[in-house]
This record gives structure tokens, C-alpha cells and sequence, in this order.
């Protein structure tokens, strides 16, 4: 069973940077696609970035540009680089992993494996 946990959350002015971290444990399959959601206070939940096992990644067009979907080379971390960041990408940040894809995808439905969440908060 997989496993996924969050972190690099913080409080940062508009403008700043953060770099959240997903570290995967467990049984993890070969084909793969992992994702970084967030679910901002009073909105539906969205997807971000994706990253599938055949190295294609996928954006969320209001943060194409300014954040990163990455892994380490062994695929234990996915990571979310996030530059410029606005007020509007205060949210509580999911990463989610499948064994049923093997592209990117910020579909939902896809992901069967999700982490605890990490809160990002920017002010101006």
C-alpha cells in the first residue's frame, strides 16, 4: 500500500517561493501518475500539476509558468516548486498518486491514493 506525505506548507507574502514536498513509501507500481491538488477556502478542489511515469507533465493554466512538478530520480519525492506565488494560491495543497495511469493528469477521478495536506498560505 502506498503512502504519501506533505510538507513544506507555510505563510509567505505575494511574490515569495515554496518548494512542497510529497515523500512516497510503500509498494509503489512502475506505471504511475501522481498529482499536486489544492483545495482553496469556499472553492472546489483542483487539480495543479501532474507528472506521469512517462516523464510528461500537466498544468493548471493560472500557474503554468510559475510552478514545477519534479521527482527525484528514485520517485520516492514529488516535489512542487512554486514561484511568484499570488493570494490566490492560498489553499490547503493534496499530492495523490495511481497505479492506473502512466501520464499526467489533473483528473481527479484517476487518483486513488492521497496525502494529508499541506496549507499554503500568501498574503499581500
Amino acid at each position: 500500500q502506498v503512502q504519501l506525505v506533505e510538507s513544506g506548507g507555510d505563510s509567505v507574502q505575494a511574490g515569495g517561493s515554496l518548494q512542497l514536498s510529497c515523500k512516497v513509501s510503500g509498494d509503489f507500481p512502475s506505471t504511475y501518475c501522481m498529482g499536486w491538488f489544492r483545495h482553496p477556502p469556499g472553492k472546489e478542489r483542483e487539480g495543479v500539476a501532474g507528472i506521469g511515469s512517462d516523464g510528461f507533465t500537466s498544468y493548471e493554466d493560472s500557474v503554468r509558468g510559475r510552478f514545477t512538478v519534479s521527482q527525484d530520480n528514485a520517485r520516492t519525492t514529488l516535489y512542487l516548486q512554486m514561484n511568484s506565488l499570488k493570494t490566490d494560491d492560498t489553499a490547503m495543497y493534496y499530492c495523490a498518486a495511481s497505479g492506473r495511469c502512466v501520464s499526467s493528469t489533473l483528473a481527479t477521478g484517476w487518483y486513488d491514493t492521497w496525502g494529508q495536506g499541506t496549507q499554503v498560505t500568501v498574503s499581500s
